[in-house]
């Protein structure tokens, strides 16, 4: 089957999103006299807004409600992106090299008003068929909910994809939905081992991310 699309995640791939989110939740947790747990940041990832929420307001925290936590979270996380968007290198110059291969999707954890921000302030928005957040569906990574949303509407199948994630879940994520994975791990948080065996090819970088190289992975 060749490939008909590629599907980009956002946090890890196209911005560096991740230690901003651990930030941002972190010191949320401790403003609220929670605990952050030596396996939290591993464990969000990938969540959509609605499972972090009520994961830190059940888990971490006492007296807030799943819906308090996610308000304020992402209004912070809105000013901070409103500030400078902290950009992967060789991210708009991959996304404009694939956008003239084949038709874009994004399947991303982060909300939809994030993604939003980001891809207008990338000046990007345009190149992107389908964007989905897992906020807007039933399961969020490693769940293939997403990716296979997109895959729908973009109208692909999900083996005719090739998605481009950093994370375990997000590995897993697009490997459920029969996409073909590319994974461009990010150095402080790598992927599980088991994750990352899942990925027809392991980038060390978005400039490697070409045509070429989805048409070799693919076959």
């Amino acid at each position: 089957m060749p490939v008909q699309a590629v599907v980009f995640d956002l946090d890890g791939v196209l911005i560096d999103s991740e230690p901003l989110w651990e930030e941002v939740r972190r010191a949320y947790v401790a403003d609220h006299g929670g605990r952050w747990l030596p396996d939290t940041q591993e464990r969000l990832m990938g969540m959509s807004t609605d499972e972090w929420a009520r994961y830190l307001a059940t888990d971490l925290i006492d007296g807030v409600t799943p819906e308090q936590v996610a308000y304020e979270v992402i209004d912070q996380m809105l000013q901070r992106y409103e500030s400078g968007l902290p950009l992967l290198p060789g991210a708009e110059a991959a996304v404009h090299r694939m956008a003239g291969y084949r038709p874009l999707g994004l399947a991303s954890s982060s909300p939809r008003a994030l993604i939003d921000l980001v891809l207008g302030k990338l000046g990007v928005d345009g190149l992107f068929r389908a964007t989905v957040s897992t906020e807007e569906v039933d399961r969020g990574k490693p769940e293939p909910d997403g990716y296979l949303t997109v895959a729908a509407r973009l109208d692909v199948p999900g083996g005719a994809c090739v998605a481009v994630e950093d994370s375990s879940n997000g590995l897993r994520s697009a490997h459920a939905a029969g996409m073909t994975v590319i994974a461009v791990p990010r150095p402080a948080h790598p992927p599980a081992p088991d994750a990352l065996e899942l990925a027809a090819h392991v980038a060390g970088d978005l400039d490697e991310l070409t045509p070429e190289l989805v048409e070799v992975i693919h076959r």
